[in-house]
């Protein structure tokens, strides 16, 4: 196994947990990217390692919605906490779904790396028709789309900001402007994105042109 593969296939680790999801949509949505050899698994076997292959993933994907930052007083919660800490130390790629935004709200090392200080949301609605404008339509993630619609959950909460480049937006009124956008964390790219609540989200082509771009892009192929 490793990080990419002689056929430029990229090893991807997406990780849940913290959230309820739609399994099977989800697992089609991966199996449906061209390039993407994904393996849907909890945060705690990412961090346990079993397998001593996490170093080798192209891509780390985090999917899950943990809420207290782990402590290092706990051995199940020490693993997860040194694990997540060495994020950004190697190029490794970091892309942040939808719900993983939300993840760990008072651990400022989560939100640097989602480049959102305040990520406390006011109000989240389901079932929403959301219009994605493209807002930089250079970058390798969004260059050729076109806008788009799609019918997602979407937040309220504070805009990605200072150091993010900001990539997809939307001026729902039931939404955060910023939709998708690009970091760096360490060594790491990161790439951030609110869209991917359900079934939904996960079947439009839009959606799933973004994410396969993404992976390339976070893994250098881009």
């Amino acid at each position: 196994m490793a990080g990419t593969e002689a056929n430029s296939t990229i090893v991807t680790a997406v990780i849940t947990g913290g959230h309820a999801f739609d399994v099977p949509g989800f697992h089609r949505l991966w199996r449906s990217l061209p390039g993407v050899d994904a393996y849907v698994q909890d945060l705690e076997n990412l961090c346990s390692d079993e397998g001593h292959v996490r170093d080798q993933y192209g891509v780390l994907v985090f999917y899950n919605m943990h809420r207290e930052t782990p402590s290092l007083d706990r051995q199940g919660e020490k693993r997860v906490r040194l694990a997540l800490e060495a994020l950004g130390k190697t190029t490794q790629g970091i892309l942040i779904l939808h719900h993983a935004l939300l993840a760990y709200l008072e651990w400022p090392l989560w939100s640097e790396i989602v480049g959102i200080q305040d990520r406390n949301i006011s109000g989240y609605f389901h079932d929403e028709t959301v219009r994605i404008e493209v807002a930089k339509a250079d970058h390798p993630i969004t260059q050729g789309l076109s806008a788009w619609s799609m019918v997602d959950e979407t937040y309220t909460m504070q805009d990605a900001g200072e150091g993010s480049t900001i990539l997809l937006t939307t001026e729902h009124p039931r939404s955060l402007r910023t939709i998708g956008w690009t970091r760096q964390y360490g060594q790491a790219r990161v790439f951030c994105l609110e869209s991917g609540h359900d079934d939904q989200a996960y079947t439009n082509p839009h959606l799933r042109e973004v994410l396969a771009r993404g992976i390339r892009w976070l893994a250098g192929k881009l």
